[in-house]
């Protein structure tokens, strides 16, 4: 028993002796280098903090254990615990699980006031070694083509549901006489179809019914979609995508149309294609155009030319020299809402126009503006002093879900106010990213009439 109490004591001496080390200490001093000091407890935290330079294939739940080592008292900490502290210098992954969401870098042979924000997914590789395993979006944003035609074409037909309702709900238990046409005749001119589309659509109308000595109202209706497609036929074409390398697109439109949020869309459509996309932020002056656009550029992984405050005709030649030296399939120039009214916001459409030309002799390629369908009549002016100023090629009708003037685009097939038929290559009827899809005369006809 007295020798029981006196090992007891014994063993607790080393701790207790003036000037001896402790188990924990030496232990520490040992597995230090030699060329080192001992690490101490504080400034351990302090470079888990500063180090920027992460070791592969160390994950931060082994680096956590020797900083909680480290910072223990002597007598809690087993020698055990105090051994991994040499790769206390892997602990700062933890800390940069995530890239920088966008770096900017200076375009090549360009002025050095413009950056080339590269997306996102091109800066560094740590998504691949992240502690988080990226969420499977390929296999979640992978519907087929067919599923997507379909979904977005319910979308159009709900969309233009209000239209359709005005005119197609004109033939539910009617007949055919002289009533109907007037009633017909009425809800074209109120869906902003226009006195000139709506005298040719009746008069084709009528002329139909009279061959064809049609009695039922259903009947009367097919035919009127039909007409109605034919009419709208000139307006669709299919964009030429692969006429040039790159494709240089110059968009313009008045504040609040949907421009960049259409740039966005179709950098995702292109890509798709098969298409590599370049952005141009050239629009200078609206307060935060150029983070959206910087924003769908990183949503897409594609690269952004931009200017912070600035000429946009600079940006717009930047970017297609860019775009030429990446050899990139597709340039997108953003430009700043403008009225047709505002003289010298158009004379300043009219100068990028000519400095993208001066970049690339055949640019722009494509020259297209965006229309907010719920404009109605107002956007054939739009198109006619647009076209007059900068001439367009092509047209991206927007927001068409929900509104009652769907028959614009008839009045544009039919060259009302003397304006030229424009291809509309899209029309948008919402804000997903797959609710931009091409024109196509036969399907708007149909959900115009509420088929």
């Amino acid at each position: 028993m007295f020798s029981f109490f006196r090992r007891k004591k014994s063993e607790k001496q080393p701790s207790e002796a003036p000037g001896q080390q402790p188990d924990e200490a030496r232990v520490e001093e040992s597995a230090a280098p030699q060329s080192e000091p001992a690490l101490e407890p504080a400034p351990a935290v302090e470079q888990v903090q500063q180090d920027d330079a992460p070791v592969a294939g160390t994950p931060p739940a082994d680096a956590a254990e020797p900083i909680a080592a480290a910072t223990l008292e002597p007598e809690t900490a087993a020698p055990e615990q105090v051994e991994p502290q040499a790769p206390v210098s892997a602990a700062p992954q933890a800390e940069q699980s995530e890239p920088e969401p966008v770096a900017d870098a200076p375009v090549a042979a360009s002025s050095a006031s413009t950056d080339v924000v590269e997306p996102v997914g091109v800066v560094g590789e740590a998504s691949t070694s992240s502690v988080e395993e990226p969420a499977p979006e390929p296999a979640a944003a992978a519907p087929s083509e067919a599923t997507v035609k379909k979904s977005w074409l319910s979308r159009l037909k709900q969309g233009l549901s209000r239209t359709g309702q005005s005119i197609g709900g004109i033939f539910v238990g009617v007949k055919v006489d002289e009533d109907l046409f007037e009633e017909l005749e009425t809800a074209l001119i109120m869906a902003d179809a226009g006195m000139e589309a709506t005298e040719k659509l009746l008069t084709a109308l009528r002329a139909r019914v009279k061959k064809e000595r049609l009695t039922e109202a259903q009947a009367v209706k097919a035919a009127l979609q039909e007409i109605l497609a034919e009419h709208l036929a000139p307006l669709e074409k299919t964009f030429p995508l692969n006429s040039a390398k790159p494709l240089v697109v110059m968009i313009a439109g008045v504040n609040g149309a949907g421009k960049t949020t259409s740039i966005g869309k179709l950098a995702h459509a292109f890509q798709g294609q098969g298409a590599s996309v370049l952005l141009a932020a050239a629009d200078t002056f609206r307060a935060a155009a150029r983070e959206q656009l910087m924003e769908w550029g990183a949503r897409n992984n594609v690269t952004v030319v931009a200017q912070e405050g600035g000429d946009p005709a600079a940006v717009a030649f930047d970017a297609v020299n860019a775009g030429r030296a990446r050899q990139a399939g597709v340039v997108m120039v953003d430009t700043a809402g403008r009225l047709p009214t505002q003289l010298h916001l158009m004379e300043e459409l009219k100068k990028i126009k000519r400095v993208v030309g001066k970049a690339d002799g055949d640019a722009p390629h494509e020259v297209l503006l965006v229309v907010d369908g719920n404009t109605g009549q107002n956007a054939i002016s739009q198109v006619k002093a647009f076209d007059a100023a900068i001439g367009l090629t092509g047209l991206i009708v927007t927001k068409l879900d929900g509104t009652a003037k769907g028959g614009a685009l008839a009045a544009l097939a039919a060259g009302s106010q003397g304006v030229r038929p424009i291809p509309v290559y899209w029309i948008g009827v919402g804000e997903g990213m797959h609710d931009l899809q091409p024109f196509v005369a036969r399907e708007f006809s149909s959900a115009l009439l509420g088929e």
